[in-house]
């Protein structure tokens, strides 16, 4: 049997120069959506390059999506399993 599932992925940014915010949100097909940040900060000697910010924050946002994503498949494999299942490692 072949499934084909599709994960709507977000990010939205804010900038003031120096600092870089992210936002990143995804919706999965169960209903659930996680929603985490990222930042990034540009040292006084760098030159102004919103878009090396913008990556910055936006993989932290992702990153940490990414670790409620092992958390939230690690819960339900031990709720359906009915035992401590080991951890899943990155």
């Amino acid at each position: 049997m072949h499934t084909t599932v599709g994960w709507h992925v977000e990010l939205e940014f804010d900038e003031d120069g120096r600092h870089t915010r992210a936002v990143a949100l995804v919706r999965l097909p169960d209903g659930t959506e996680i929603r985490t940040h990222g930042h990034a900060t540009r040292h006084n000697v760098d030159i102004d390059q919103p878009r090396v910010g913008e990556e910055i924050a936006g993989a932290r946002a992702l990153n940490e999506i990414a670790m409620q994503l092992l958390t939230k498949a690690h819960v339900e494999i031990d709720d359906d399993s009915g035992r401590r299942s080991h951890s899943i490692n990155v």
